[in-house]
């Protein structure tokens, strides 16, 4: 990691907590910063369901917590009929800053295609927010020696020929399919080789000096045992939490450690 890019830890609280629960999750989290603060050089941000954004943002308000407030996911179109759906522009009007684009839950169970990922990601880019975009290989990519392949792949059809700027803005979140909600964590050693690739594959879209700026999450099964080795990995710019980011205390450690 370059020593003037700030890290980004990402809370990805997936499809857990009403917003009763989200408000006492933030309350409990702002109680651990205030003991312990957010060193300087990172920033926070909470994903809720689509149910508890305006309760997160009125409490991030209210505690005045050094974070900000983020979205699982968008529809790639502005308005139209598609019950169910939720826009980038809706989700802009929250303030929101950070959006995930192609998580690998979505990609598997909502049949989610790199077509599909790049469009929510101009959707994002059009509001003004910035894309996480997901990717990651299966064990089976893994052990049949097209990993790599597969998330550059990932990388170029989301990120590919566009103004070197939105490149830029972008962050990445490297999650290998085998090491989500399954206790296994990347070694540091694997999350730098892969987040390597992914920061050559972004110098070939969008140049050296511009891919050295965008930041390169990794998330699967990120623990506050885990997490130190892991931010010491090269090109290692921060995480992407799931389960542990339902935890107050741990996620706190995570942020802050």
């Amino acid at each position: 990691m370059g020593d003037q890019r700030v890290i980004l830890i990402s809370a990805n609280w997936k499809m857990h907590l009403n917003n009763v629960e989200a408000l006492s999750l933030v309350q409990q989290f702002a109680a651990h910063l205030s003991a312990s603060p957010i060193p300087p050089g990172r920033e926070v941000s909470i994903h809720p369901p689509f149910t508890s954004l305006a309760t997160v943002k009125a409490a991030i308000e209210t505690y005045r917590l050094p974070v900000v407030l983020g979205a699982q996911t968008c529809h790639f179109a502005d308005s139209g009929a598609y019950t169910g759906e939720v826009s980038a522009g809706m989700l802009a009007s929250l303030n929101v800053r950070y959006v995930i684009a192609g998580h690998s839950e979505l990609r598997a169970q909502c049949g989610e295609t790199d077509e599909v990922v790049r469009d929510k990601v101009s959707a994002i880019y059009r509001h003004a927010m910035r894309p996480i975009l997901c990717v990651g290989e299966t064990t089976a990519e893994r052990n049949s020696g097209v990993a790599e392949r597969k998330v550059r792949r990932q990388v170029a059809s989301a990120l590919g020929d566009r103004p070197a700027e939105l490149v830029a803005a972008a962050v990445i979140a490297y999650e290998p399919l085998w090491a989500i909600g399954a206790g296994v964590t990347a070694t540091p050693d694997d999350a730098a080789q892969m987040c390597t690739a992914i920061r050559n594959e972004l110098g070939n879209l969008a140049g050296v000096d511009e891919a050295a700026m965008v930041r390169i999450q990794y998330g699967g099964s990120v623990t506050a045992e885990s997490s130190g080795a892991l931010l010491g990995a090269e090109n290692v710019d921060g995480f992407l939490v799931g389960g542990a980011s339902l935890d107050a205390e741990q996620f706190s450690t995570i942020v802050t450690g």
